[in-house]
């Protein structure tokens, strides 16, 4: 891989890795206060526990299933948002397309997954902060990618 090419990949991974913890700060630390949050993390837990039982094993619990789907949140949104890469001349814009559209991925597909809609659309404010925060997690890795093209 040329050295340019690997730069700019290595680039949009950080700048989707900054986009998923921001994301995941927001959404851990505001559903600690706001009963009506989004939880991403039960989406996470029961899809793990899912993944697990189709394999018939036991499927870890409590702290260790927690720091699993947290885990594993925290990857699948940086690879997500690193896609904000593909249009490096507008990456904040790129970035919002991309928070948008996982927001809405976000109150529309755990149900038909079997993961429940409720953790993301018990709520018209939940419907709103899923969609604002995944939006939000866009935006930061459009900005971080935006800076670190400047440098």
């Amino acid at each position: 891989m040329e050295s340019k090419q690997k730069n700019t990949l290595l680039t949009a991974l950080g700048s989707g890795l900054a986009g998923a913890v921001a994301l995941n700060v927001l959404h851990e630390t505001v559903r600690q206060f706001v009963p009506q949050a989004p939880r991403a993390d039960l989406l996470g837990e029961r899809s793990i526990k899912k993944g697990y039982e189709s394999v018939d094993e036991t499927p870890p619990t409590g702290t260790s299933l927690y720091v699993l789907a947290m885990a594993g949140d925290v990857v699948s949104n940086a690879v997500y948002y690193s896609l904000v890469g593909l249009n490096p001349k507008q990456p904040v814009l790129a970035g919002v397309a991309l928070g948008l559209l996982a927001g809405i991925g976000a109150i529309t597909l755990p149900g038909p997954l079997g993961l429940g809609a409720a953790p993301t659309t018990r709520t018209n404010a939940t419907v709103a902060m899923t969609i604002g925060w995944y939006l939000f997690g866009g935006l930061v890795t459009g900005a971080v990618l935006s800076r670190w093209q400047k440098r």
